[in-house]
């Protein structure tokens, strides 16, 4: 448990809260006389603090987009396939309390269940600090600043507008070339470089790569504009 704390970077006060958030409803039945609960309603308190800091990190987002855009962005971040990723990079499974049945059936790799136990472990952060911040610090630090919304907010992507204006002239090669990273696992911070006919005309960082990649063809386009 200790390990998984340092995973997410909160230390539960309750560690009750956290047994609960990894307990799946199979363990809980079959000792349902010690008073187990599973993470069920934990896991539908942290459906909804989930959905409230999208919607929230959505709607700041400068420049602003308009509210069909935030919905379609707010369910793909949210999605059963964001949330398994985030269970995969935590290890989740590991943790996992899972009953006999369940045990032999590999429930401890059923994406489905992963990304409940992520959404429980979002509730149990919350109930256990009294406020909403760390459960929003966790779900800005493993799933939207990983996510690729350089590219897609505001449909500014200027890799497509830099390839366009540099290709109006023939035989012209566009590269990028990652030249650093930092940052612990859960908040990498990635460093791009863009070349065009193998100089360099652009760099950029972000906390994915293809955001990195945008932020570099932005200033490329800055550089060349001048």
């Amino acid at each position: 448990m200790q390990e998984l704390e340092k995973k997410i970077g909160y230390r539960f006060r309750n560690r009750r809260l956290l047994e609960t958030a990894l307990t799946h409803s199979s363990y809980a039945n079959e000792r349902r006389d010690e008073g187990c609960e599973s993470y069920e309603r934990l896991e539908f308190l942290g459906d909804s603090i989930l959905g409230h800091v999208a919607a929230d990190f959505l709607y700041r987002l400068d420049p602003p987009i308009p509210e069909g855009r935030m919905t379609r962005l707010r369910a793909e971040l949210v999605c059963e396939s964001s949330l398994h990723r985030i269970a995969q990079r935590l290890d989740l499974g590991t943790y996992m309390r899972l009953g006999r049945g369940e045990e032999r059936t590999r429930g401890r790799e059923r994406p489905s269940i992963l990304a409940d136990m992520v959404e429980s472990l979002i509730a149990a952060m919350y109930l256990d600090s009294g406020s909403l911040e760390q459960s929003r610090r966790f779900i800005q630090e493993e799933l939207l600043f990983q996510a690729d919304l350089g590219e897609q907010h505001a449909g500014e992507d200027y890799k497509t507008m830099l390839q366009e204006l540099v290709q109006r002239r023939p035989n012209q090669k566009i590269v990028y070339e990652l030249v650093g990273e930092s940052g612990p696992d859960h908040d990498k911070t990635f460093t791009f470089r863009v070349l065009v006919n193998g100089n360099a005309i652009g760099e950029g960082s972000g906390h994915s790569k293809k955001e990195a990649e945008q932020m570099a063809a932005k200033q490329a386009l800055e550089a060349l504009r001048k």
